[in-house]
């Protein structure tokens, strides 16, 4: 039986250590460049207006088209990697990347910087499940740790450095450095993956496609992240400022177009389960493997991340709105106040390899999140209205070691038992459910941020008693919906020094709510954790020492349960919990179907490929 699925194992041979890590730079500055790419666009984004002449619906679309795009296609591109390569999918979406920012650069109108912000969001969707798909694939044990930790690290810091960069880029240059940044990116990317990222890919993949069912979870994903991510704006329900696209403007009398978006959503998620389980009884390809989530690592690792994604993006969605709104500071001054929290980031992966040998995996991830909580929460205490900001930096640091430690860690422990064979398809899920937490959470807490300031300033307002209603109506309105934005004006207008602190104290109060719920969001995601199984910790141990793998000997979390002992997994090491078709003898060939090998469910950490 051995000796039957070598050969195709081979194909998917790990490279030697030296190649690598030096495949890491690339993979890293590809992260780096989606990430950093969105927080300096929203910096430049008041310079595009004013130049590119660009009205309030076009301004809106230049960041949510980018988004939604994203979003929508992470599973369907990431599964691609599986079919046509991950390496392949990685430098596409790399080239795409860099001439939709070209393009976006070049933009003398609002419909040419759309486009362009489109095709970056294509490009970004083939990127992220790639990079994760390629150390799933290349790195076990101790380096898969490191690994992860420097993937990790590179998105929470330099998500935090994106603001100081931008706001240097636009002021000292232009908004369009914003995008041609990218390029020189792009062009060290492609040629340190061909250098040195090896390509892999499942040589076994059905080459027919769902078509049906890759149209439905688009629709269903961009009707879901649309709706979370425009509802503050266009109304939960009622309309309360319009909706326009594509030349063409929602009807001013009608209700908000979100409920209708989230009915779509909806209605293709309800259409795209049944119909993907009737192709999986009747063996034709399908979008979804259903069987990655019996494994509970897998499961219960996404729901974890979802989780924890609703705090850790909403509090850096809030905090930068309170930095520039309440204390007046600029774009460039707010990057260099989070600055200390990029660089924990950054520092505490150095521990994450050493900490996991140590306490685990498990172990890491949630005292990742503890400390995540913990910096959070005390944010509640430093956010304050008159007093130094270098306050919040204790507070930003304690949750940056947390960040370095529970994001790399916590994606890491997702694919931990992950096919290698579905790594494309496993990757995509994962970022998609870090994607949707991230919209959910930044709903969530700017409904709070925007409700409790408008609520907040309205009452202080009240209280002066020297304001017609009219105006007070109308000072609470734009206050809110800039986010706060407006709040520094308010102390040039005549007598407005009242108004200006008024309006300071309720964006404090508002921040401060805010970010109670987000580390109350991180805690349930500590909690969460408590139901991963502690085989995500002993698959470290294993593949630093194959010869003393343990057997195991506890029933199959998957499909199948013929078990056949002594089978190699692709990575050197004897997996004997791996289980394959009912009935299947040991030294007998595997059946094939009609459309090749049957497939293969590993118990444990399976990365070799289907035989």
């Amino acid at each position: 039986m051995a000796e039957h699925i070598q050969a195709p194992m081979a194909r998917m041979e790990r490279p030697g250590a030296l190649r690598r890590w030096l495949m890491m730079p690339p993979v890293a500055l590809g992260v780096a460049m989606i990430i950093v790419d969105a927080t300096i666009v929203n910096v430049a984004l008041p310079t595009m207006i004013r130049q590119l002449g660009l009205g309030p619906a076009d301004a809106e679309w230049v960041n949510s088209i980018y988004a939604l795009v994203f979003a929508a296609l992470l599973i369907t591109l990431g599964r691609m990697g599986d079919r046509f390569g991950r390496r392949l999918l990685f430098v596409t979406g790399a080239v795409i990347f860099a001439a939709a920012s070209l393009l976006s650069a070049s933009a003398d109108s609002s419909s040419m910087l759309l486009l362009g912000r489109f095709a970056q969001g294509v490009g970004g969707a083939m990127i992220l499940p790639a990079t994760l798909s390629l150390l799933n694939t290349n790195f076990q044990g101790r380096e898969r740790g490191i690994a992860f930790a420097i993937w990790g690290s590179t998105i929470a810091g330099v998500a935090a450095l994106g603001p100081l960069l931008g706001g240097w880029l636009t002021s000292s240059y232009s908004w369009r450095w914003a995008f041609l940044i990218n390029l020189p990116l792009a062009a060290l990317i492609l040629v340190g993956s061909f250098l040195w990222v090896p390509e892999s890919r499942d040589p076994f993949i059905d080459k027919h496609e769902d078509l049906l069912g890759n149209l439905l979870l688009i629709v269903a994903l961009a009707g879901l992240v649309f709706g979370l991510i425009e509802g503050q704006r266009y109304g939960w329900w009622t309309q309360v400022s319009s909706f326009a696209a594509f030349g063409a403007t929602w009807p001013a009398g009608w209700p908000s177009p979100i409920p209708l978006s989230f009915v779509l959503a909806a209605m293709a998620v309800a259409a795209f389960f049944p119909y993907e389980l009737r192709r999986g009884r009747r063996d034709l390809p399908r979008v979804l493997d259903f069987a990655l989530f019996s494994i509970r690592s897998f499961g219960y690792g996404n729901l974890a991340s979802l989780i924890v994604a609703l705090g850790e993006f909403g509090i850096l969605f809030a905090l930068p709105l309170y930095l520039q709104g309440a204390r007046g500071y600029s774009a460039l001054a707010t990057g260099v106040v989070l600055v200390p929290l990029a660089i924990a980031t950054f520092a505490v992966g150095a521990l994450n390899s050493t900490l996991t040998r140590r306490i685990g995996a498990r172990g890491v991830v949630r005292l990742g999140l503890a400390l995540e909580s913990v910096g959070i929460a005390s944010l509640t205490l430093t956010v304050t209205a008159s007093s130094p900001v270098a306050w919040l930096e204790p507070s930003l640091i304690v949750y940056g070691f947390g960040i370095g430690l529970a994001t790399a860690q916590l994606t890491g422990v997702v694919l931990e038992e992950v096919p290698v064979d579905r790594s494309g398809l496993g990757s995509g899920i994962q970022s998609t459910a870090r994607q949707l937490g991230s919209a959910l959470g930044i709903a969530i807490l700017g409904t709070i941020l925007y409700t409790r300031l408008g609520g907040g300033l309205s009452s202080r307002l009240a209280e002066l008693g020297a304001l017609p209603e009219a105006l007070r109506h109308a000072l609470v309105e734009t206050v809110r919906q800039s986010g706060g934005a407006a709040i520094p004006q308010l102390a040039n207008q005549p007598g407005g020094e009242a108004v200006h602190q008024a309006a300071v104290a309720a964006m404090t109060s508002a921040t401060r709510a805010s970010a109670l719920v987000a580390a109350i969001f991180v805690l349930a995601g500590l909690v969460s954790t408590l139901l991963l199984p502690p085989e995500v910790d002993t698959g470290y141990e294993r593949a630093e020492s194959p010869a003393e793998a343990p057997r195991n000997e506890s029933p199959s979390e998957g499909f199948f349960t013929q078990r056949v002992s002594e089978v190699q997994d692709g990575r050197g090491r004897q997996d004997p919990g791996r289980e394959l078709v009912p009935g299947l003898q040991e030294g007998k060939a595997v059946p094939r179907g009609p459309k090749g090998p049957l497939s293969v469910h590993r118990r444990r950490n399976g990365r070799g490929g289907t035989p």
